[in-house]
Formats: C-alpha cells, structure tokens, sequence
C-alpha cells in the first residue's frame, strides 16, 4: 500500500531520524502501530485509516473481524460499544501471530471469505455478525443480526449460511433461535433490544418501520415498531437533550397520532436494561385496551 511506510522504508527515501520525529510532533506524520507511518494527509481523507494501515502490515491470511469489521461495513453502531479502541483480527489456526499494540487476534479453524471495504480485507457482513452474535448475549446478538441485514449488504439466507457453517460452536443454538425474529427495520441497537423484549415477553410479533398515512398516497408518520391493526406502538427514545424545536415536533406527532386512534408508548434505556418486565406490562396492557 503505497500510503503506508515502515521506519526503514522512509529512511531509505532520504529521510532522516530526527526529520521523522519531527514530522510526527508537527502532526504532519502518523504513526497508529509500532513501525507503521502514513502522511497525516491521507489519514484526515480516509475514514478507516488506522485499520489500512494496519492491514498493511498484517500477514495475508488475516482479516480485520468482529467490531472493527462490524464498523467498515457500517453497521458498528448496532453492536455492544467496545471497552476500549482496539482493533479485531482473525488469523487461521497455525499462523504465527503478529504482535502490534491495541490489537486484538482471534485464532480459527473455520475458513472465512475475505471481503474488500475501502482496500481493507475483513470478514464478510454475514461471517462478521454471526461471530459477534455467538459471542454475546442475546440482547446483543440481535442487534448485531439486524444491523447486518440492514446495512451490512446481506440477507436472511446469507445469514443461515453462515450460522449452518458455524454448527458445533459455543453460543450458534442461540444464534440460529434468533434467525427468526432478525429484521431490517431496525434502526438503532436499542429498537433491536426493545423488540427482543417484547417477543420474549410473549407479546405477538410485531411490526417495524409502520407507515401512517395522511391521505391515499401521502406517509405522515413512521413508527418504529408496533401493532397496526390494534393502533398499538413502541418507540426507543433515546434523546437526552432536547431541542425547543424537536419537542415541539414530537408533541406534534403524538398528538396528531394519538387523534387517529394510536396509543404510542415510549421508553428509554432504563426501561430496556433495567425494567423490561415493565415494558411488557405497559404494552400487554395497551394492546388488551
């Protein structure tokens, strides 16, 4: 990759020691890993810099995986927020592992596909949110599951694929359990979880991204998830800090929901994480009304 020098490559150009560390204290050269360098340019242009760079320098059997290729296929935000920055790599069992700091190498025995995202090779959106979900709980598996399917460029039949080639590992009975309630309207990690919620509570399926009309052919409104047919819905609200303008917007929306027949519910993530037996009762209750 020509954007990416080792220390001797550079030195070999011509340029000196103390040229280089002074190019690193400007800020006009980065160094993300031990012996890694790339023109600070081109990391402010690209938005995967650090794992380019990283690439580069990895053997080529290894594939950036998990979190780190949850991120390159856009779908990161879906999965659980990472303790720390470091960055995944799946290598095949035998190979000799390369030692950079923050980073993360996870041995394997199942053959996995490289897939291309911006020059970087990673696992495939299917293979990525299968090993997320077998090795997580199921609050966080799904979301990972949906996320794939709504951004990762995948389907339903890539991820049983998968899940059939994973058979025999830790955490994929729960994983292919899960195929069933997957869905792509989901929009954020927390509607995922909230949904979860609800079919484990026994409540009927519901339905995502419910269109509500004003007119024949006009959408006013979409509700995240809910019941058309009993005018029931449930909405993540994650907003902490509220603009004049943005609740005045909702007030809006509910009222001119609510004066058509729709009982909405909202809840946050202290109803999701901390009282989902709450969540249930509230929406058992509104759809019994």
């Amino acid at each position: 990759m020509d954007d990416v020098a080792r220390y001797r490559a550079l030195r070999a150009t011509g340029v000196g020691e103390g040229e280089i560390r002074g190019l690193l204290d400007r800020g006009q050269l980065w160094r993300p890993f031990n012996d890694t360098y790339l023109p600070a340019t081109v990391a402010r242009q690209l938005p995967y810099a650090r794992l380019r760079a990283l690439s580069a320098r990895l053997p080529p059997t290894a594939l950036i995986c998990r979190q780190s290729a949850a991120f390159l296929h856009g779908f990161g935000d879906f999965v659980a927020a990472p303790k720390d920055d470091r960055v995944h790599v799946m290598l095949p069992a035998g190979v000799a592992r390369p030692r950079f700091r923050g980073v993360i190498i996870h041995e394997t025995a199942l053959p996995a596909e490289p897939c291309l995202v911006d020059g970087v090779a990673c696992t495939s959106p299917a293979r990525t949110a299968v090993d997320l979900a077998r090795t997580s709980s199921r609050m966080d598996a799904l979301p990972a599951l949906d996320g794939a399917l709504r951004l990762g460029g995948c389907d339903i039949e890539d991820l049983a694929l998968e899940v059939a080639m994973h058979s025999g590992l830790p955490g994929v009975v729960m994983v292919r359990d899960l195929l069933r309630w997957v869905d792509a309207g989901a929009q954020c990690r927390q509607e995922s979880q909230l949904r979860l919620i609800v079919t484990d509570g026994d409540l009927p399926r519901p339905q995502t991204q419910i269109k509500v009309l004003d007119g024949p052919f006009v959408t006013r409104y979409v509700i995240d998830l809910g019941w058309e047919e009993s005018r029931v819905g449930a909405e993540y609200d994650g907003r902490s800090h509220l603009t004049a303008e943005r609740a005045q917007h909702d007030r809006e929306r509910h009222n001119w929901l609510a004066a058509r027949g729709w009982r909405m519910r909202y809840f946050t993530a202290v109803d999701i994480y901390r009282r989902p037996r709450r969540v249930v009762a509230v929406l058992r209750q509104a759809l019994s009304s």
